[in-house]
C-alpha cells in the first residue's frame, strides 16, 4: 500500500483542526447560552416575589384601610402600661430584655442608619425584620407597629401588606407605621407571647397626650387581635397619632 503523501497528511491535520475549531465554537456557544439562561433566571426570580406581592394585593388598592381584613370586633380593648426608657440609649448590638410581648417602650438602640428603622419601608418578613431594640426607637418617635405571629395565613399576610401600602412614603409623619413579625425567639427571650387566641398586635409609645412633656405620664398602648383588622388599626392610630409620642418631630 502506498504511503500517504505529505499533502494528504496535511489535509487530514487541517480537517482535524477545523473540526476542533468547530467543536470549540459549539462549546463556546453552549457556555454563553447557559450563562444567558442563568442570568435570565436570576432576573426572573428576583422579580417574581415583588410582582407576586403586587398581584396578590392589587384588589385592596381601591378600598379603604378600614375595609381591609375583619371588623374591629376581632380585637380586644386597648390596654396601657406605664412606660419607661425614654432617651435610654444602649450600644447597638446590646440586647435588651423587654417586659411585654410585644414591646411598646423601653431602652433601645440609637445608631444612625440602624435605629430608628427607615420610614419608607412598611412591611417586614421573618427573614429581614429589624431587631427589637431598633424598632423600639421607632416607637419612641411616634410609630405604630403592627406585629403578627407565625400562625397568620398567606391571605392574612396579603392583608397586612395592603395595610402597609395605605401609609406610603417617608414625608408624611401621620404615616409612621411598620408591620413586622413577632418571632418565636422573641417570645422565648421575653418569656411571654400574645394572649391566647390572638395573633396580631398593635403597639404605640404614648407621651400621655399631644405635646405632653411630663415623662411620668408616658404609657405603652397595646391592642391584641385574633385576626387582621384595618378598622381596628385606623381607630388605634386615630387615638394614638404620631404626635402623641416622646419624640414626634423626628423620623
Amino acid at each position: 500500500m502506498a504511503k500517504p503523501s505529505k499533502s494528504d497528511r496535511r489535509a487530514v491535520v487541517d480537517s482535524i483542526r477545523k473540526q476542533q475549531r468547530g467543536a470549540d465554537r459549539s462549546r463556546g456557544f453552549a457556555i454563553v447560552g447557559v450563562c444567558v439562561f442563568v442570568a435570565l433566571l436570576i432576573v426572573v426570580l428576583a422579580a417574581y416575589q415583588p410582582v407576586k406581592d403586587w398581584w396578590d394585593t392589587r384588589k385592596f388598592n381601591s378600598i379603604s384601610l378600614a375595609s381591609i381584613g375583619k371588623p374591629a370586633a376581632v380585637c380586644q380593648k386597648v390596654t396601657t402600661l406605664k412606660a419607661d426608657g425614654n432617651q435610654q440609649h444602649v450600644p447597638t448590638g446590646q440586647l435588651v430584655t423587654y417586659t411585654t410581648a410585644p414591646p411598646a417602650f423601653g431602652p433601645h438602640w440609637n445608631e444612625q442608619g440602624v435605629a430608628p428603622v427607615a420610614m419608607s419601608r412598611k412591611f417586614y418578613t421573618r427573614g429581614d425584620r429589624p431587631a427589637l431594640e431598633a424598632l423600639v426607637h421607632n416607637l419612641e418617635h411616634g410609630y405604630t407597629i403592627l406585629w403578627y405571629d407565625d400562625t397568620v395565613s398567606a391571605a392574612q399576610i396579603n392583608e397586612i401588606r395592603a395595610i402597609g401600602a395605605k401609609f406610603p412614603g417617608d414625608t408624611n409623619f401621620r404615616y409612621k407605621f411598620i408591620a413586622v413579625p413577632w418571632l418565636p425567639a422573641d417570645a422565648k427571650s421575653i418569656g411571654k407571647s400574645f394572649p391566647k387566641g390572638t395573633h396580631v398586635a398593635f403597639t404605640h409609645w404614648s407621651a400621655g397626650g399631644n405635646g405632653e412633656t411630663d415623662t411620668t405620664k408616658q404609657v405603652g398602648a397595646f391592642q391584641y387581635c385574633s385576626d387582621v383588622s384595618g378598622a381596628a388599626l385606623k381607630t388605634f392610630m386615630t387615638t394614638y397619632p404620631y404626635t402623641d409620642s416622646p419624640e414626634p418631630g423626628a423620623m
